[in-house]
């Protein structure tokens, strides 16, 4: 039996998964699918795809797509949804469709499944890890090229949630960027002057650069590689002035100490960048 989310994310745009589910096809199948074309064309085939081990599933509907792209008439009952944990040996849909698209799209659509799986199980083990305290675990942008609205999506299927989609949608000044600004007050003037409605945070690698960055009226400030009794000296000199985010030496078995300093966000990037594949079968049951 399949636990699901109470509150599902949003979908991003379906014209988007559908362009990108295009790329894939491209990329595996170029000028065509010379082994499936042995079968006649109009031979239909049912399929079931199962889970070998205990996972959340993810990337349904970039499963689907590949399928309804190579064969408009594909059907597919799903027995499992995004969220979802799932159990070893369990059946998570059915398929029917006709044999060639069925058998040309299995790896792609089994790619996107396994991988985004991968990441949204991942993204339990962490939110669970940190049950019961207010902190939220955040990914990065250390995502798979390509991939990254895709495990973005599956990371909040995993309970985790989103820092910036990309370069575009918030600032994150670092240690370079202070360096070229001159000062950490000069850094956060000029992008605030810049970009006054976008979230903006600094990073600082000290007690005293923390101290700096409030002073310059800093709101989000990402603490780096800050051993766990200077996190909780932040959040004492911080006193609310500021969303402390702790990153940098985190794992499941530091994560919880972490969270219990305080700090309101903590980044992981193993998330997306350190992901295992979920083990799914796809087994033809009848032709």
């Amino acid at each position: 039996m399949s636990t699901a989310s109470p509150l599902p994310p949003a979908l991003p745009d379906r014209a988007l998964i559908e362009s990108q589910v295009r790329a894939a096809l491209t990329e595996d199948t170029g000028a065509g699918d010379l082994t499936a074309a042995l079968l006649p064309a109009d031979q239909r085939a049912r399929s079931e795809l199962i889970t070998r081990e205990s996972a959340v599933l993810c990337g349904c509907v970039w499963f689907e797509t590949v399928f309804r792209l190579l064969d408009a008439d594909c059907r597919i009952q799903w027995e499992a949804g995004d969220g979802d944990r799932i159990a070893p040996g369990q059946r998570l849909c059915v398929l029917e469709g006709a044999s060639r698209a069925l058998l040309t799209g299995e790896r792609t659509a089994m790619n996107y499944l396994q991988t985004l799986s991968g990441t949204a199980t991942t993204a339990r083990r962490y939110a669970d890890a940190v049950t019961g305290l207010a902190t939220r675990i955040l990914d990065t942008r250390k995502t798979l090229p390509g991939l990254r609205v895709q495990q973005k999506y599956a990371v909040r299927c995993g309970g985790c949630h989103n820092h910036r989609i990309g370069l575009f949608d918030a600032i994150l000044i670092k240690e370079n960027h202070i360096l070229a600004a001159g000062s950490i007050r000069a850094a956060l003037d000029a992008a605030r002057a810049l970009s006054p409605n976008v979230e903006i945070e600094i990073e600082v690698e000290s007690l005293d650069e923390l101290q700096q960055a409030l002073d310059a009226g800093a709101r989000l400030v990402l603490l780096d590689n800050f051993t766990l009794a200077d996190l909780r000296r932040a959040v004492e000199l911080s006193d609310g002035r500021a969303q402390l985010e702790a990153s940098g030496g985190v794992d499941l078995e530091t994560l919880r100490a972490i969270a219990e300093t305080g700090v309101d966000r903590i980044s992981v990037g193993a998330l997306t960048k350190d992901v295992r594949a979920v083990d799914l079968s796809m087994r033809f049951v009848t032709l």
